[in-house]
């Protein structure tokens, strides 16, 4: 049972302001991105706007959208996710990040290229190929097409193109999604990275894509404007996988994204309160931070009985949980903000039932929940 000492400890945590670049949160509470598919021909409506601004309203520090495709053929899957391109979908996002400014909000958009997870014939461009670094998909088998020189080009600058645009239309900073299996992951792993051009190799060349992203996006905005940048070692299909056996390859794979200019890195696990190297009870975010010295998001079951299980299954009912053991790790700085995923689409209170101290009045989640926008 949670002792009054504990519980009191969860908003004095919590509730406390966090500033990088120009991005001034007034509490440690993210709101995660997941895909919800309510943005027919890519273009969110005002039913998209309110349901962030519901969450901002009932004290989220800080919205991270959902993944938004970027201005390539081959970048998604589905014309019902939305798209940062394009002037009817900007103007769509113009109108969401005014909805959550309008209560207080702050809100940054995750840009997004599928890579060769896409379908062929499905999404926004039906006849683009699916398209990765090596023609393989995350089974192993062949798949799609590799992507060429130029191509490597046109995705670098669809990225800074859709950084600028955020900035333009009035975003508080972007996030770049580097992780689930997702493209720029892909080059990031050996089992869908088999090039031989200075895009692969060996862990340094296979971070050398998302370095060049990460360096173009920084040249297309404001030098306060913050870049997030998500990764993982699981992947959409494949839990065990892994990007880094040891701190010292984790260092490896990241140090060059932080000399390109990522501000904050968000280190996405299905259950944060596991350990990701023997002989510490670090977790992920906490590595990230350690190898570093860079401020770091947690995510992973927060405030639910039941680890995420993909895009497919997502879970089974959830019962809301307290978050003590969370709280005692950002206490001890091991990271630095704290994205609430399921939890959030469960209940749009959330966040205020976590800093009043009423986490025992949060909803369970329910994989019913995703058929609506609310």
């Amino acid at each position: 049972m949670t002792s009054p000492s504990q519980t009191a400890r969860t908003p004095r945590t919590l509730d406390r302001p966090f500033s990088v670049g120009s991005l001034n949160l007034p509490n440690r509470i993210v709101m995660a991105p997941m895909t919800r598919e309510f943005s027919p021909g890519g273009v969110p409506g005002a039913d998209v706007a309110e349901y962030y601004a519901r969450r901002a309203a009932a004290g989220v520090g800080l919205i991270i959208t959902e993944g938004t495709y970027v201005g390539h053929a081959s970048a998604g899957s589905s014309d019902r996710v939305p798209r940062f391109h394009g002037d009817d979908a900007l103007e769509g996002w113009r109108k969401v990040a005014d909805a959550v400014h309008a209560v207080g909000g702050k809100i940054i958009p995750q840009l997004w290229h599928v890579g060769i997870t896409r379908e062929a014939g499905k999404g926004p461009v039906p006849s683009a190929p699916p398209a990765g670094p090596s023609a393989i998909g995350l089974d192993g088998e062949p798949k799609g097409s590799a992507l060429t020189a130029d191509d490597l080009d046109d995705v670098i600058r669809a990225f800074a193109e859709a950084a600028a645009a955020a900035e333009r239309i009035g975003f508080d900073g972007i996030e770049l999604h580097g992780a689930h299996g997702y493209l720029i992951d892909q080059f990031f792993w050996e089992r869908t990275n088999k090039r031989t051009d200075g895009y692969g190799g060996d862990l340094e060349g296979r971070t050398r894509f998302a370095a060049e992203i990460v360096a173009a996006v920084r040249a297309a905005v404001s030098p306060d404007f913050p870049v997030f940048f998500r990764l993982s070692q699981w992947k959409g299909s494949v839990y065990d996988a892994r990007l880094a056996e040891s701190p010292e390859e984790l260092e490896r794979l990241l140090a060059p994204l932080v000399s390109a200019g990522v501000d904050v890195l968000h280190a996405s696990t299905r259950r944060y309160w596991l350990p990701e190297f023997e002989g510490s009870d670090l977790n992920l975010a906490g590595w990230v931070k350690k190898v570093t010295g860079k401020p770091v998001v947690t995510v992973g079951s927060v405030g639910l009985d039941q680890e995420f299980l993909g895009p497919k299954g997502w879970a089974p009912p959830s019962a809301a949980t307290g978050i003590d053991p969370l709280v005692e790790r950002l206490e001890r700085d091991e990271f630095d903000l704290v994205a609430v995923g399921r939890a959030l689409i469960a209940d749009p209170e959330w966040a205020a039932k976590a800093l009043e101290n009423r986490l025992g009045d949060a909803l369970p989640f329910d994989k019913s929940q995703l058929a609506s926008l609310v």
